[in-house]
């Protein structure tokens, strides 16, 4: 890792705030909006991934963010890579015809969805959210790319919950997080 990516992460990381038992006891939040309130630390989160996409996935056709924060930083990288960007939302969020996918959650389940014209067959995206905790999202993420018959190169996340183990549940897929807790 070079100096500059080094400082890039310190100032990224200085930029997260924490809330400790939000949204309930026992949970440390870690709130990105410090981030997006300040310019230098917003262009050293899309520096990190840029410089990561470019090293990593030169054949990146496509970035696809998760709901919500995923649209915060992913139309950004795209731009920056001179490709496209899509929405993965929550049900009922999108117009016309959609392919969504049921997930789990700790308490339930979910479904989201992507417009049916979204991604074309063999096309290779980077699925890019705000967080990796459980993986269950970004897994369910990753599914309805395999049914939109996309290529999923790899994920990217600012931040990793370590202890929670998502990781595990995407392998083989690569998972490029900026920090780790």
């Amino acid at each position: 890792m070079t100096g500059d990516t080094e400082l890039k992460r310190q100032l990224v990381h200085r930029h997260i705030r924490p809330f400790p038992d939000f949204p309930k006891k026992g949970i440390m939040f870690r709130d990105i909006c410090p981030i997006l309130k300040e310019p230098a630390a917003l262009a050293a989160v899309i520096d990190l991934f840029e410089e990561h996409a470019r090293k990593n996935y030169e054949k990146v056709e496509l970035i696809v963010g998760l709901d919500a924060r995923g649209f915060l930083f992913g139309p950004l990288l795209a731009q920056r890579l001179g490709i496209g960007f899509v929405l993965i939302r929550k049900k009922g969020k999108l117009p016309g015809a959609t392919v969504s996918v049921v997930y789990d959650l700790e308490y339930g389940t979910a479904e989201m969805e992507i417009q049916e014209d979204g991604v074309a067959p063999g096309q290779k995206v980077l699925l890019i959210d705000d967080l990796l905790a459980t993986g269950g999202t970004l897994l369910a993420a990753c599914e309805l790319m395999r049914k939109q018959q996309a290529e999923v190169l790899g994920c990217m996340v600012i931040i990793e919950l370590k202890e929670l183990n998502g990781i595990e549940k995407l392998k083989p897929l690569s998972v490029y997080s900026l920090l780790e807790y």
